[in-house]
Order: C-alpha cells, then structure tokens, then sequence
C-alpha cells in the first residue's frame, strides 16, 4: 500500500513537471512568434518607406514676415486639414491738402478717395488644398470692386463684361502639384503677380502709398502660371497671360513673362520679372517689353532691444514700347520714343519687439507715351440714357496719352506703424507727390464743375489738375 501511494506521488509530481515544462515551451514558442512577426513588419516597413525624406517646403527654412510685399503673420487662425481661410480688412481716413471737392483721389492704386472714411477692401477667401489639387479664392468689396477694374481696357472688345464677371474676385485659380524637386505647381485663373515688389493688400507692404514703380505696374495676371522650385530657396515661375493687368487680351496675342525669385538666407531676397506682350488696344503692331528687380536686405536682427529689426528694399523698373507709331529709343517727330524708367527705395526699423515701425522712402518715373501712368477718371460731357455723364478720358479736356507725351514724376513717404499683433495694423503716413504736368486732383476736382456725377458736367468744363499732391494716410488693416 505504501508502495501505491509512492508511485501515486511519483506520477502526480511527474505530471506536474511535464505540464509546467509544456507551458514554458509554449510561453517560449509565443514570444519568438511575436518577434518573429514583429521584425517581419520592421522589414515590410522599411521597404515600403520612401529611400530619401520628403523634400523641405519651399522658402520655409527661415522667417520671412519681414519682406515689404508679403504677409506678418507667424501663425493662421483659420487653418484645416482641408482648407486654410483668410481674412483681410482695410479701412482708411486719407487726408488731401488739396482738398479736391469731389474727393477723388487721382493715380493711386492703394487708394480712390479722399476726406472721408471709406472700406479700401474687405476680401475673404483663402486656399483648398486635397492630395495633390490645390485652389484659392479671394473676394474684394469695397473700392477695390471698381478701383481695379477700371483700370483695365480690354473688356471693351465683344460682349459679356468681363469688369463686372470680376469685379468682386481678387484671386480665383484651380492648381495641381507635383512632388518633384521642392514642388512644382501648375495654376490656371487669376492670380497675383506682385511685379513692383509691393502687394497688392496694403496690409502686407511697408507703406500705404507705393512709388509709382509699384503704383503702376500690374496687381493681377489672368491666365496661367507654372513655379517650379528647384531648391528650397529659389522659384522659377512662367506666365502665360491675357495682358499686362487686363481681363481679356487687348489684341489677339497672349502675354508672356517670367519671375525667378531666390532666397540665400533669411536676410536676403532678390526677385527678377520679365514681360513681354501687345498691350495696346487696336494697335498689334504695338509690343511692351518691361523689366522689373528688386532686393531686400535685413541688415540688423536684434529682438531684444529697442531697435528690433531693419531693412531696405530697392526696386528698378526699365522697358519700352515699339512698333506701332513708336519706337524705344532713337524717336523723331514721327515715331517718338516711347519706354519706362523708374526706382524705388525704402528704409524701415522696427521698434520694441516688432511691435512699432518707421518706414521712410520713394522713387521716381520716366514714362513719355504715358503707357502706364494711371489716368485720371476725368468725365466728358457725354451723356447716357440714365442723364449721367460717362467717366470715361476722352475730349478736349482730357488727359492724353499721345505717343512721346511726356510724364516725369517724384514721391516721398514718411509712415509709423503701430502692430499691437501679427493680425492688426495702424498705420499714419505722410505722402508727397509731384510731376511735371498737371496731374493730381486740385480742389476744383475731376469729376464735373459742382464735383457731382449726375450730369452737371459741361463741354466748357476744365478738370482741375495740379503738379503736386501732400496728403496723410490713416489705415486700420486686418489680417487672420
């Protein structure tokens, strides 16, 4: 009987052996099954990763928000996976000397009347962005609306006016990317083309009032454009346009041009356009040829004392006319010289934390023909089915643009920036104009005898045009 129970032991505590000893097997055969699947996803994963990291997002190596002509904010509030909103309001107090009774504002593009509150622009919009389609909109209300499409000629060839399909829209494109290089992007519709180193938002540049280097040159190009980023620091961009800032084309050939826009390092910027095209409306044999360059340098960085930042930005404009009656150099009585000539430069210092700027600077222009000095909406006579009177520059009175017309004009600016935060900005700004024609509104105005629109205009009546303008410029802007 002992025996028994002995060998009852014996087995009972061999079973209990074996069965541990199964159980550690087992825990042992799971963990190198784990492993084993665990390195063959290591190994999966790493052949499905790409050889070489993503390319760096262009011109994103260093801060930017100092440059004259583009956007101070660090951070968006409106920013999705999807879409990234945008902003903007510019409301302004522009104070003329001359006190012009109609309160038009003559050749200006930041601005279109003076004494009294007027909304500049009020514009939302902002970027879609899905796998490799991307797209903006950009909205513009206010005196922007009439402002920039008056500006443009071409909508009077054939039907459908194209100044009211557009006179509420700023930027409208449809894009696609490729990831090549640091990116190549394709867009096709209306879009900025930011000739004259200023923008096109007053809120974005340095000063209310740009030279006449920016004031006259191009805001937007309708058409296509492809940038190609080679490098992280360098844009090349081709156009492929309806005109020089023109809705329609003014003939029947396209524009053409180009911009090559490099970044060394976070203190440099240099940015070259080119253009080329037949901008004269009725007149094909007419061609533009236009050259545009600027740099901007920061020449101190020091974000804990008074002094914060400073910069300069210089621009220098050239280009001509021939063809057509014209000629760009060499002209008689006949074929007069018809070109462009015009610089730009600004100085601004930052002050308490980026907090407070002054910005002091101007330019000049040479352009006989006055190809592309900005016209003062002087009215005629004419008068409409409505009984009003038409606001076109025609007549006796008007001011021409014969060819070899002469145009030599000067500007300063002296401005405070006061920027409580990356979205709000006040600004005051002295500005003094002169030319060496009758130019800017004086107080007798553009518009009629009495400064009314109504019909009170006569084919007796004279504009008031003066040689030089002092005004001061009071904006409140937003951008988020």
């Amino acid at each position: 009987m002992r025996i028994m129970k002995k060998n009852i032991k014996t087995v009972a505590l061999g079973l209990a052996i074996g069965l541990i000893t199964l159980q550690t097997h087992a825990e042992v055969a799971t963990e190198a099954e784990v492993k084993a699947a665990d390195e063959a996803l290591a190994a999966q994963e790493a052949k499905a990763a790409p050889s070489t990291p993503p390319a760096a997002e262009p011109f994103a190596f260093a801060d930017f928000t100092w440059l004259n002509g583009n956007s101070r904010q660090k951070t968006s509030v409106l920013d999705t996976k999807y879409f990234t909103g945008q902003f903007m309001a510019d409301v302004n107090y522009i104070n003329d000397f001359n006190s012009p009774k109609d309160h038009t504002l003559v050749g200006s593009t930041a601005a279109g009347r003076t004494n009294e509150f007027q909304v500049q622009q009020l514009g939302i919009g902002g970027d879609f962005h899905a796998d490799h389609a991307r797209g903006r909109i950009m909205t513009q209300f206010g005196l922007y609306s009439t402002m920039t499409p008056r500006n443009d000629a071409s909508p009077a060839r054939g039907q459908w006016d194209l100044n009211s399909a557009y006179r509420y829209v700023s930027e409208a494109y449809a894009g696609y990317h490729w990831n090549q290089w640091n990116g190549i992007n394709l867009d096709v519709g209306l879009f900025m083309s930011y000739i004259g180193l200023f923008s096109y938002y007053n809120v974005e540049n340095w000063a209310y009032q740009a030279s006449y280097t920016s004031a006259n040159t191009p805001w937007f190009f309708n058409g296509a454009r492809l940038q190609i980023f080679p490098t992280d620091k360098l844009k090349l961009e081709l156009w492929l346009i309806n005109g020089w800032q023109s809705y329609g084309m003014f003939n029947d050939s396209p524009g053409v041009g180009y911009q090559v826009l490099y970044r060394p390092s976070g203190d440099l910027s240099w940015v070259f356009n080119g253009y080329t095209g037949q901008d004269t409306l009725g007149n094909a044999a007419r061609v533009r040829y236009h050259s545009d360059n600027s740099v901007q340098y920061k020449y101190l960085d020091r974000p804990a004392s008074t002094l914060s930042k400073a910069a300069f930005s210089l621009t220098a404009d050239l280009g001509c006319e021939s063809g057509g009656g014209v000629r760009c150099t060499g002209g008689d009585g006949t074929n007069p010289s018809q070109y462009f000539v015009s610089a730009m430069a600004y100085n601004r210092l930052w002050f308490n934390h980026d907090h407070h700027a002054l910005t002091m600077g101007g330019g000049f222009i040479n352009n006989p023909g006055r190809y592309l000095v900005l016209i003062p909406p002087i009215q005629t006579s004419t008068t409409g089915a409505s009984g009003g009177t038409s606001a076109t520059n025609s007549g006796a009175n008007s001011f021409s643009q014969n060819p070899g017309d002469s145009f030599h004009a000067w500007d300063y600016t002296v401005g405070w920036d006061y920027m409580p935060d990356q979205f709000v900005t006040f600004r005051t700004e002295f500005n003094h104009r002169q030319a060496d024609t009758p130019y800017f509104a004086g107080p007798g105005g553009v518009t009629s005898s009495t400064g009314l629109n109504n019909g009170a205009t006569t084919g007796n009546y004279t504009p008031d045009l003066v040689k030089n303008e002092d005004r001061i410029n009071l904006a409140m802007m937003v951008r988020f």
